[in-house]
């Protein structure tokens, strides 16, 4: 990049240059020779006028001068002492020729008789001068050139150092070492944006990398832990035959399963959520999806109130969104002492879903990190009490794929409140 810009620069100011020089010179050289040649038109008149008083003779008097009075056939009829014998050419305009090597402008003028009076006006100083003027532009040109494309050249290599120093950093930062960020100059120009967002981006990829190596250490604990359970039952039943049977080992191997196979669709579900993949766009009535959820945790033993429970129709995939009133109320019902409600109306042009209970709580401190993938606010990490840790990453991701979002309050029951708004259907 340094050197195109030095190359580029060079070359625009050395057609800028040329071209300015060679205007210079040509409008220098015709501003020398018309101030001659005016100069030249004034003394022919005077001239012409002592001819009309004295004759030729006053060709013939005229001292340090070049002048020539020609018949109408071009022969020479009187002339001044340094004139040549021949006549010098003329033309309707002035013109450079050449008396005994010597460069004059030639100018000429009608007079009585059809005669000519021609004037050789020396223009030997003047030519020296252009010539003096077009050697100085031919060696000033090319150093004005070369000191801009060393100015350039520095001035870029000056411009671009913070770029080789983000480069060198960059090049050194790897997989395992994205806590590094790059220098940012205090210029505060434009490459110093660029290095304050390199490093906003440095982040977000140590922030994804640093949770994709935390999601992977979890999903493998998780995943392992049924295997583990089932080979451990398989290892007892293979020494020990006397202390289990076939149907325990069935029963531990299909829970286990079970287990394994849900914990798979959990994550094969927010895979799916996170590229974006497209979902059902249907109505869903949210309220039957509510009383279902209050009935099946009723038939487990758990008091559920749903009279808050109103009409609220939504656009989204239906089995998306009763996995997420799912979740939720198993969510509550896994941390209420003994009640949990359920509440559903539209506000505002949302369908709004309250779940409530009645258990400790989530601290404010904890509320976004409770949406984590495989986060569990318990303190012993028993799967049976504390499920998978993918149920309320499932809610946020299936809320926003809808269009909505999720949030937590305390609950009126002293319990933790988690409040869905998704766009009702019209």
């Amino acid at each position: 990049m340094r050197a195109r810009a030095t190359a580029g620069a060079t070359v625009v100011i050395a057609v800028v240059m040329l071209i300015g020089a060679v205007a210079f010179s040509v409008v220098l050289r015709g501003t020398v020779l018309d101030t001659a040649a005016r100069a030249g038109e004034t003394r022919l008149e005077l001239l012409a006028g002592e001819i009309r008083t004295q004759g030729s003779s006053a060709v013939e008097a005229a001292d340090d001068e070049i002048v020539q009075l020609l018949s109408a056939s071009g022969e020479v009829v009187a002339a001044s002492e340094d004139a040549p014998d021949d006549p010098l050419p003329f033309g309707d305009e002035s013109q450079v020729s050449t008396v005994d090597g010597d460069p004059v402008l030639v100018l000429a003028e009608g007079v009585d008789d059809d005669g000519t009076l021609v004037l050789a006006v020396p223009v030997e100083d003047d030519l020296e001068t252009l010539g003096t003027v077009s050697m100085l532009l031919a060696v000033s040109v090319p150093l004005v050139v070369l000191l801009v494309a060393a100015l350039t050249w520095v001035v870029m290599g000056r411009a671009l150092r913070p770029v080789a120093r983000i480069t060198a950093e960059v090049d050194d930062i790897t997989a395992d070492r994205l806590d590094r960020r790059v220098p940012v100059p205090a210029s505060g120009d434009e490459i110093a944006a660029l290095a304050e967002t390199m490093n906003a981006m440095l982040g977000r990829l140590d922030a994804s990398a640093s949770a994709q190596r935390r999601f992977v250490s979890d999903a493998s604990h998780e995943l392992r832990s049924p295997l583990a359970t089932i080979r451990q039952h398989a290892e007892l039943a293979q020494a020990h035959p006397e202390v289990t049977s076939l149907h325990e080992l069935s029963d531990v191997a299909l829970d286990e399963g079970r287990r394994l196979q849900a914990l798979v669709d959990s994550l094969l579900l927010l895979a799916r959520l996170d590229e974006g993949a497209p979902t059902g766009d249907e109505p869903v009535d949210l309220d039957d999806l509510a009383l279902a959820e209050g009935s099946r945790l009723r038939a487990a033993g758990i008091a559920v109130d749903v009279s808050g429970v109103g009409p609220a129709r939504v656009h989204g995939d239906p089995q998306l969104l009763g996995r997420l009133v799912r979740n939720l109320a198993d969510n509550a019902a896994r941390h209420a002492r003994g009640r949990v409600a359920i509440g559903l109306s539209e506000r505002d042009g949302s369908a709004v879903l309250v779940v409530d209970d009645d258990g400790a709580g989530i601290p404010e401190s904890q509320r976004e990190r409770v949406f984590d993938r495989f986060v569990r606010l318990d303190d012993a990490r028993d799967r049976d009490a504390g499920g998978s840790g993918l149920g309320l990453a499932i809610v946020l991701g299936v809320a926003r794929a809808t269009g909505g979002d999720v949030l937590i309050e305390d609950a009126p029951l002293g319990g933790a409140r988690f409040i869905v708004r998704l766009p009702a259907a019209l």
